[in-house]
């Protein structure tokens, strides 16, 4: 009886070995098809980039003309039209002449679209570290369950033999001892239920992060501490409304350099002829320059600026919105948090109240002074404040993984 006590009173002890927290997180980021794709936009934005410069370069084109028009017995298209043929063969040049600020317009469009998508992906990872951590707190409850009840049983089984002795020498009634026993046997089926609760969701923390195993192990204390609250300006949630102003902004510019005249240089050289008449003298080449200067085009510029107007005022709710709702989530959180670790001590106490209840109930269970059913109720009294403890231990690493998502 002694060594059950002794062993009651024992922290619960789990594995040193197993994966912790970071390992599951890398591997679902690594996995993550979702990062990897807003990765790739990234690339093609800087491949974009690149295009804008490309198309402000000398186009050059080779073009080739050639056709054969008759005219048999009187009948064939007027020769005053087709010059009874053409045989043209160029090398053609043009560039298109924009201002400095209307190219480098172009160049923050890009910018500032890898910069959201970069901030989307922040976002995105910052979601499947939530989703991972919040699965793997799950099971690391399951496992400090499962431990608990193995003890338990454990205990209770070496009991069991002692008890069973006691019972032949007529210490106890088989009455009583019938009653141990069956309390013997519902611990042996909540250590199975508590196995197979682990098993299953440690399946679904390996399928999130994309990990191919239907094995499960041991895994470290998730360990979590309350960030640093950062300014919410500075935050990635409020960084894509910074972004989205950013973006108005460019289109605006755009909008009002679209409306700029338009000036292209071209030249060509090489072969063009009809062959009329000394057509081997009919090498040569060719340039000029065209304009294109807006006057009026049914007052677009206005509407579409007017769109983008819209566009910044939805903004501008959507981000009051998240502000309010952003306090109002933390303060929340924050009183749970404190609610929950409150509830935690007040568990403690009553876990060293039952264990002294065990030792004394212990001592006369020896004796044959008590009842083994009140022996009984003592042990479940801890059991159900253990299982409270944990349950609570895990609702507040919930909440830490919560909070720290915001920031």
């Amino acid at each position: 009886m002694k060594g059950l006590l002794f062993l009651l009173l024992l922290p619960i002890q789990l594995f040193s070995q197993g994966h912790n927290l970071e390992y599951f997180v890398t591997f679902a980021r690594n996995s993550s098809p979702l990062l990897k794709d807003y990765q790739g936009q990234i690339q093609a934005g800087q491949v974009d980039s690149q295009l804008i410069a490309a198309t402000y370069k000398p186009q050059v084109n080779g073009n080739s003309n050639n056709y054969y028009a008759p005219v048999i017995n009187g009948y064939g298209y007027d020769n005053a039209i087709t010059n009874g043929g053409q045989l043209s063969a160029l090398v053609q040049a043009r560039k298109t002449f924009v201002g400095k600020n209307n190219l480098e317009s172009q160049y923050e469009s890009i910018r500032i679209q890898n910069r959201a998508i970069g901030n989307t992906s922040a976002i995105a990872e910052n979601d499947l570290r939530k989703t991972v951590t919040a699965q793997y707190i799950v099971v690391y409850g399951d496992m400090v369950s499962l431990n608990f009840n193995r003890e338990i049983l454990t205990l209770l089984e070496k009991e069991d033999a002692i008890l069973k002795s006691l019972t032949q020498n007529n210490t106890y009634n088989q009455a009583d001892y019938l009653t141990f026993h069956v309390s013997l046997q519902q611990q042996q089926l909540f250590a199975k239920q508590s196995d197979i609760q682990f098993r299953n969701d440690y399946a679904i923390l390996n399928y999130l992060c994309g990990i191919v195993d239907t094995s499960s192990a041991s895994i470290a204390d998730p360990d979590l501490q309350l960030k640093t609250f950062p300014n919410v300006y500075n935050s990635i949630y409020y960084q894509q409304f910074s972004l989205d102003s950013l973006r108005f902004l460019n289109q605006a510019s755009l909008i009002h350099y679209s409306y700029r005249p338009k000036l292209d240089a071209f030249a060509d050289a090489g072969y063009n002829s009809s062959l009329a008449y000394q057509g081997y003298k009919n090498f040569g080449t060719s340039f000029g320059m065209s304009l294109i200067v807006p006057i009026y085009d049914g007052k677009q510029r206005k509407l579409k600026l007017n769109k983008i107007g819209i566009a910044e005022k939805t903004r501008t709710a959507y981000r009051d919105f998240f502000l309010k709702q952003y306090d109002q989530q933390i303060a929340q959180l924050m009183q749970q948090l404190k609610a929950t670790e409150s509830l935690i001590e007040e568990i403690n106490g009553q876990i060293k109240y039952s264990n002294r209840l065990i030792e004394v109930n212990g001592k006369l269970l020896e004796t044959g002074n008590i009842r083994i059913t009140d022996f009984i109720i003592a042990i479940n009294t801890y059991l159900n404040a253990r299982n409270l403890l944990n349950q609570n231990y895990v609702n507040r690493l919930q909440i830490i993984n919560q909070i720290n998502y915001w920031q």
